[in-house]
């Protein structure tokens, strides 16, 4: 079953939530304190609603339904064993400057999760060649790729956000070099809960549409940015060097190969035939 195209109007939706995101983005260091906060608040409520609604636009209610539930329902779950139990982040808390909280967990870090896992799933799906591809390694090198794409973020995301105060490990030890107070078993915990919510998201996340860039080139455009913006803020506004070397590095693993795809596929010729996705691209 193919997901049917947006009117236009619809189209335009995912582009102007992204400009807005973007807007925020930019407005973030040049505020502090609670206006700072707020505005980490409304940055994810913007990236939420950016890719669940792309992935509703897109792929219809059946794979929004399932991002919603895998990430921000699995987000919720995982963040509330971590502070319950201390596995698999280590032993953290969460401060009281990003909104209400349930289980210890402000209910904005679930949407933070989902706002991240869907443009790391369709990044994956379109270096691995989408419905171009053959083979069975075909699922695991999305997953895998998809894995790295959202757990490499969290390079750029556990530095700033410790820095602002919005959470803190009771044991920061051992951390990565330029990283302090923020334990190497966050990192691989990212990407335990990384790789369990794209392999189950896998068989849910809906069919391939036709001329599948097109609709999915604001999620593009998203990755893109947040790997560029995160790579200049944290080096040059925030004070963060080590962090914009690390996030710089991890996430290039997705980020180049995304950006070198998309350059090629412009350079192809006007008359490169475009094909509609068989079953088999579907499923795999």
């Amino acid at each position: 079953m193919t997901a049917a195209a947006p009117t236009r109007p619809l189209r335009a939706y995912p582009w102007v939530l992204l400009a807005l995101l973007v807007l925020a983005q930019i407005c973030y260091p040049l505020t502090e304190g609670s206006t700072r906060a707020r505005l980490t608040v409304a940055t994810v409520v913007l990236g939420y609603l950016l890719s669940v609604g792309h992935a509703l636009l897109s792929r219809g209610p059946r794979t929004a339904l399932a991002l919603v539930a895998l990430a921000t329902g699995g987000g919720f779950a995982i963040e509330a064993l971590g502070v319950a139990t201390g596995f698999p982040f280590g032993s953290y808390d969460y401060s009281g400057q990003l909104g209400p909280k349930l289980a210890g967990v402000p209910l904005i870090i679930p949407l933070a999760w989902t706002w991240m896992a869907w443009p790391a799933w369709l990044v994956a799906t379109r270096i691995i060649g989408g419905g171009t591809a053959r083979g069975w390694w075909r699922w695991p090198a999305r997953i895998g790729l998809a894995t790295i794409g959202l757990a490499t973020w969290d390079l750029f995301l556990d530095p700033q956000m410790v820095a602002e105060g919005h959470w803190v490990w009771r044991d920061a030890t051992p951390a990565l070099p330029g990283l302090a107070g923020i334990p190497v078993s966050n990192y691989l915990g990212w990407l335990l809960f990384a790789v369990l919510v794209m392999t189950a998201l896998r068989p849910l996340a809906g069919s391939a549409v036709l001329d599948t860039d097109a609709h999915d080139r604001p999620m593009y455009a998203l990755y893109l940015w947040t790997y560029a913006s995160s790579v200049l803020a944290h080096a040059v506004f925030l004070d963060l060097p080590a962090s914009a070397l690390w996030g710089g590095v991890g996430m290039a693993v997705i980020a180049v190969p995304l950006a070198v795809t998309l350059l090629r596929s412009r350079h192809q010729p006007d008359d490169t035939p475009i094909t509609a996705p068989t079953r088999a691209d579907v499923t795999a």
